[in-house]
């Protein structure tokens, strides 16, 4: 039997019930795998929301008549989706945007376009969020290899603007959430077709080649390599504190990065899967008990991450050896 977490929120009818289910078939109907999210939240309301998305409108029917109230999410890696997550300034901007008049994630992605000699990728299905941020969908082209990114770290974009790729999850249009005690939904602004991910977008996202190619390829180091320690310690040192700053909005997001970040050095065998729970586990222990953020969530969050990341392990190799006859620089 299907359990699904339905938050402590009092039990009462709702106007949007059946909007609830009507925006999780039309999501479906588009061909994006769905899932029950919590009441009002971003959270996945089932275990394994991953392997049980699903465009089958009678399962969806059964889900949604169960539970009414549940919110919609949108598993992006079947979907074949890349979403630009744009938030909106709530406080500080940093000086180097803020100079650029920046207040806003879509403007910062706008510059980044003015700056690749590109336009502005505007025009796309577009979901305007509760507390005014933007959902901008795309498609990924077959064959790349894109990450979810989490601001300007790693491979990101910039300020306030994540992306939401495979092993990531998206709010469908039509969900809700509540904003100074009134429920607002997320609504779509822009209803066009989606479009395929500009090819800057897709260069700046795609991670790096493997450093020093040759052409056999070269096996990972072992685990005793003193490099690979190195490495090692100061990948987990980073991640940790990513999550240990992460902000009310970009926990989950930031969790799962962190976590497929290191699930790559397992894939090598160069870290344990329980190394990275408990590192991780202890850097989000101030955010437990914010905004819902419990235990569960952060548990199932760093298994997805682990197991999204060890599906393509780390390339890092020593450099080849100077060949015969060739100077040294």
């Amino acid at each position: 039997m299907t359990r699904i977490v339905t938050s402590g929120a009092i039990a009462r009818p709702r106007p949007f019930a059946g909007e609830l289910l009507r925006a999780a078939l039309e999501a479906a109907e588009r061909g994006w795998p769905v899932f029950p999210l919590v009441p009002r939240g971003k959270k996945p309301a089932i275990e394994r929301w991953q392997q049980r998305a699903t465009c089958d409108p009678d399962r969806i029917r059964r889900w949604w008549t169960r539970h009414p109230r549940c919110n919609v999410g949108i598993s992006c890696g079947p979907a074949g989706l890349l979403v630009l997550d744009l938030d909106a300034a709530h406080g500080r901007v940093p000086e180097q945007w803020a100079r650029h008049g920046v207040t806003h994630g879509r403007d910062v992605l706008r510059l980044l376009a003015q700056l690749a000699g590109e336009p502005d990728p505007v025009d796309t299905f577009t979901v305007t969020t509760p507390r005014g941020g933007e959902h901008r969908y795309f498609h990924r082209p077959p064959e790349s290899r894109l990450r979810s990114t989490v601001g300007a770290r790693g491979r990101g974009l910039g300020w306030h603007v994540d992306t939401r790729g495979p092993g990531a999850l998206v709010t469908a249009p039509g969900s809700l959430a509540t904003v100074h005690g009134v429920p607002v939904p997320y609504t779509v602004t822009g209803d066009l077709p989606v479009a395929i991910l500009p090819g800057w977008l897709v260069t700046a996202l795609t991670p790096l080649p493997a450093p020093w190619p040759e052409a056999a390829p070269l096996a990972p180091l072992p685990a005793t390599s003193r490099r690979v320690t190195a490495y090692v310690q100061a990948a987990l040192d980073a991640e940790c504190r990513n999550v240990a700053t992460a902000t009310e909005g970009h926990r989950h997001i930031t969790v799962f990065a962190a976590a497929a970040a290191l699930g790559e050095l397992l894939g090598n065998g160069w870290i344990s899967a329980t190394a990275i729970t408990q590192h991780l586990t202890d850097a989000a222990r101030q955010h437990l008990g914010v905004a819902d953020f419990d235990r569960a969530e952060l548990s199932r969050t760093i298994c997805d991450g682990i197991a999204a990341g060890r599906e393509h392990p780390r390339v890092l190799t020593d450099r080849p050896a100077p060949r015969p006859g060739r100077a040294r620089a």
